[in-house]
């Protein structure tokens, strides 16, 4: 059932059109790993701060007002190349367990991403 619908997306001509693109699919992937690099290195950065590791000399507060808008930019052009790129190659990626795996440390990061910014954020 589930496989049957991957494999519609994967024969759609817009599907078909990323794939075999000359210059689509290298813009999508060189999109994506740069927006991912944005979103993990400020997330690390505040997870960081908060731990007393790195820019003391800023408050958490400061920092989070700052880091939050490219965050979010960071997370949203990644969310979007990336289901490009699964539409891409759904066949593929359907049946490629490191892709599964990247899901779940995606929606871990995710949920620390979100953990902080309702949870800890808001006590500080």
């Amino acid at each position: 059932m589930i496989r049957g619908v991957f494999a519609w997306a994967d024969a759609l001509p817009s599907s078909v059109w990323l794939r075999e693109s000359l210059n689509a699919f290298p813009i999508l992937l060189t999109s994506h790993v740069l927006s991912m690099a944005l979103f993990a290195g400020l997330v690390m950065m505040m997870d960081f701060r908060l731990a007393g590791i790195g820019n003391r000399s800023t408050s958490i507060t400061d920092a989070q007002e700052r880091l939050f808008p490219y965050q979010l930019v960071g997370g949203i052009v990644s969310f979007v190349t990336g289901a490009l790129l699964f539409y891409s190659k759904p066949l593929t990626y359907f049946s490629n367990f490191h892709f599964w795996l990247k899901m779940l440390l995606l929606l871990l990061a995710f949920a620390n991403v979100a953990y902080f910014h309702f949870k800890t954020y808001a006590t500080v």
